[in-house]
């Protein structure tokens, strides 16, 4: 089923943003080569400081059953020592890891950027997954030690980081957001709009890692409707200037709300539609412009998104994530279409 051009710009709710844009990259450095690796699994194996220097080297990418490890079935983890100039203070960086047999789940510096699939008992395969994973700057140590760590699950066959390219990656002409909420968001399936209120402190809520398809994060085969949710305190940049809610690609529809207040939406979701009246939203870019007095300075605010997803990949699949000035976003597609 052909999906149709429907993008609807909500000008009473001042939307903004709904532009076409592929991801554009260049290779900064390639990652391809020994790793320090070790079967099992233990927690501390993702931290900076942990000694690594006891652990097997292997070659990345290939199977590790190429590599002296036939026949093992089960957790092992990957390290990598990177050094990142302070050139690269201005781009926005892009660990990618090519395709990982079955699944993985990817830090930086210790902190969690990313997953694919899901780990027993809940155990779902994204062996076909292509890993690309922002990194968030406030993790990054310039002209520094920095430390990829990526623990893999391997159900049967062949394991590991196994094929494609491993780089260290930046986007061209980047949407820099000045409050970053990529990461961990409040996560579940179903539709009611009652859910517009809730904070996600409630049970019924899982987790979920933003940005990333919900397909590789345990959610198979889900068509439908699903909601995200996510609180942050508003900082002094919300006091200069108007801001942009960064919501990257989402496929295939949205609704957003900010405190219960609805800011703006991609698509009509309603579920009476027709497969014939989908959108090609799912390839473009989400920003909306946050009506005035949404925000409370100083106190918890909350995020939802309302998805509809038709088929294939769903969710909040692409970054960025966050919050930009009206000025930099505006600034940002002047330039972008004087560079067409």
């Amino acid at each position: 089923m052909f999906k149709k051009q429907l993008v609807i710009s909500l000008l009473s709710l001042c939307t903004l943003g709904l532009y076409s844009q592929g991801q554009d990259y260049k290779t900064l450095n390639h990652l391809s080569g020994k790793w320090k690796f070790s079967l099992g699994n233990k927690s501390d194996w993702k931290d900076r400081t942990f000694d690594d220097s006891e652990w097997d080297d292997i070659r990345v990418p290939s199977s590790w059953e190429m590599q002296g490890f036939n026949g093992y079935d089960g957790y092992a983890w990957y390290r990598k020592e990177i050094n990142i100039p302070e050139e690269y203070r201005k781009e926005s960086l892009v660990l990618e890891l090519g395709y990982i047999d079955d699944v993985d789940e990817v830090f930086f510096n210790g902190q969690r950027i990313g997953g694919s699939g899901k780990f027993p008992p809940y155990y779902t395969t994204a062996y076909n997954a292509h890993r690309l994973y922002a990194i968030p700057e406030q993790l990054i140590y310039f002209s520094g030690h920095n430390v990829i760590a990526v623990k893999v699950y391997d159900d049967q066959m062949e394991g590991g980081i196994n094929r494609g390219n491993v780089r260290l990656l930046a986007e061209k002409r980047p949407l820099k957001p000045f409050l970053n909420l990529q990461g961990e968001w409040n996560f579940r399936t179903g539709d009611n709009l009652e859910w517009r209120y809730d904070n996600g402190d409630g049970k019924e809520w899982g987790k979920i890692y933003v940005p990333g398809t919900w397909e590789n994060q345990g959610y198979k085969r889900l068509d439908g409707f699903a909601w995200y949710q996510k609180t942050f305190v508003a900082n002094d940049n919300f006091e200069n200037d108007r801001v942009v809610l960064l919501l990257g690609k989402i496929d295939d529809l949205d609704e957003v709300f900010i405190n219960g207040i609805k800011i703006g939406q991609t698509g009509f979701l309603e579920p009476g539609n027709r497969q014939g009246e989908y959108t090609k939203a799912y390839t473009q870019l989400r920003g909306y412009l946050v009506p005035e007095g949404v925000i409370e300075m100083g106190k918890k605010n909350s995020i939802q998104v309302r998805v509809s997803d038709f088929y294939l990949e769903g969710g909040i699949t692409e970054g960025p994530i966050g919050f930009i000035t009206q000025t930099d976003y505006i600034s940002y597609w002047r330039k972008k279409k004087e560079n067409r």
